[in-house]
């Protein structure tokens, strides 16, 4: 079998013959791809309202509903789906009307099985191209509060589809989540895909100063109104009028402060240290804790009244080791993102060091992981970032986790054994798409299954 040059994706097969639905959907899954099938129009309407494709291969002529109403509304829903038509009756016109309507290619019967698997990888090749030009655009539009979040993770999907939601609106967040799980992060991209995206975000971790420090942050100060204040300066909250404040670490503000700073979100006014004038300001204001802010309330350390206030919309980021299918992405983002930073040519993580990155359980979550790779990136000595770059007691627990073997440490050709078996079962057993997880193709493969004597172990299609 020709190898697939693009990743597995999901294609609907829309023909009122049962055959050639059943050929169709062979060659396809052959390829790895997952595949739905319809023998109606109507069918293939539904399924098209109810689920995400990346390409469509539908028969032309089918009674009710027929070919060109599917590209019309495939095209509806999703602009990025590719849709070929397939047909007995090949005319020059119909080609021509189809392509208007932006099919992306025309397929006549009888078809040949290698013409089905070309257009269909070169299909997904323009789909995931579109696709990667859109996540580029998006974060090129909201690089100015920091980088994308990186995630395909069905959780942090929903969580960020709820961010987006409410962005519009100027209803307080509160984002709780461990350490290093990307809270500031979330609140900016709340606030670029807000309606104050233009104006200033700002933020201030309220557990890294004192009570006295944070007033003087926050709520700014007159001249003269304590010693050392030769000229007056705005506080944070005035600065971001119009725009987004955000409080990381709420639950580190005293007692003290939480009054005056519930005050502001009551009157929507701020006063400076050392002023009796009140100053109208206009802000969304977002926070974020590790903590449980309820048992904090139950303690008598948070008011009660300040955390409702707060908790409008609350946004929980689970920890990276819920997150494990997100680990090869940011690996690999921030790779690039520190091999550009250091001008160092590392382009690649090879598999036995991957297998070591998902072995492990991040107590320090995604701030830990981009510590990991940014010091592999300045340690590598080739163009792959491997074990031997990654911190030492990291590799020393990865071999213990992964494998024992009488005493002895693994080979590394025993590690990449494990790393490859541990693809394979997240791939479904599926070659093509382990392969591609592997960076190398089905025949690769097919020799280190071979090699490591894993090729009667695995049933693998």
């Amino acid at each position: 079998m020709t190898e697939s040059q693009s990743p597995p994706g999901h294609i609907l097969i829309v023909d009122d013959e049962a055959t050639a639905v059943n050929n169709l959907a062979h060659v396809c899954r052959k390829e790895g791809h997952e595949v739905t099938t319809r023998t109606t129009g109507m069918g293939a309407i539904e399924a098209l309202e109810n689920s995400r494709f990346d390409v469509v291969l539908t028969d032309l002529k089918m009674e009710k509903v027929d070919g060109m109403a599917i590209l019309k509304r495939a095209r509806e829903l999703d602009p990025e789906t590719a849709v070929v038509l397939i047909t007995g009756y090949a005319t020059l016109d119909s080609a021509v009307e189809a392509m208007k309507a932006g099919a992306f290619h025309y397929i006549a019967k009888p078809f040949r099985l290698d013409e089905v698997r070309e257009v269909v990888r070169n299909a997904l090749e323009l789909v995931n191209l579109k696709r990667e030009n859109r996540q580029l655009k998006e974060q090129l539009t909201s690089s100015r509060s920091g980088p994308s979040i990186i995630t395909k993770d069905a959780v942090m999907q929903r969580l960020l589809g709820t961010a987006r939601q409410i962005a519009s609106t100027d209803t307080n967040v509160l984002i709780t989540g461990e350490s290093g799980t990307g809270k500031e992060l979330l609140a900016r991209f709340i606030h670029a895909h807000s309606n104050r995206g233009e104006k200033l975000f700002q933020a201030v971790n309220c557990g890294a100063l004192q009570e006295d420090l944070l007033a003087n942050e926050l709520f700014g100060h007159e001249k003269g109104a304590y010693t050392g204040a030769n000229e007056a300066r705005e506080g944070l909250i005035e600065a971001a009028n119009g725009g987004t404040l955000f409080l990381d670490e709420i639950a580190e503000m005293s007692l003290g402060m939480q009054v005056k700073l519930l005050r502001v979100i009551q009157e929507r006014e701020v006063q400076r240290l050392g002023s009796t004038r009140a100053i109208t300001v206009d802000i969304r204001l977002i926070t974020a804790t590790h903590r449980d802010l309820l048992n904090e309330v139950a303690a008598g350390r948070f008011r009660q009244d300040l955390f409702y206030r707060l908790d409008v919309v609350g946004l929980h980021l689970p920890p990276l080791a819920q997150r494990r299918d997100d680990i090869p992405l940011l690996a690999f983002y921030f790779l690039r993102k520190h091999a550009a930073q250091m001008n160092r040519s590392v382009e690649d993580i090879d598999p036995a060091a991957m297998g070591v990155l998902l072995d492990y359980e991040y107590p320090g979550n995604i701030r830990e992981l981009e510590n990991i790779v940014e010091r592999g990136v300045a340690l590598a000595r080739e163009r792959e970032l491997t074990i031997a770059d990654l911190p030492a007691t990291l590799a020393e627990r990865a071999v213990h986790v992964v494998r024992k073997k009488a005493g002895r440490l693994p080979t590394l050709a025993e590690r990449e054994a494990d790393y490859i078996r541990y693809v394979l079962e997240r791939s479904g057993e599926n070659r093509t798409r382990a392969a591609k997880v592997l960076g190398i193709d089905r025949v690769s493969l097919w020799r280190k299954l071979k090699k490591y004597g894993m090729e009667e172990e695995r049933h693998i299609d």
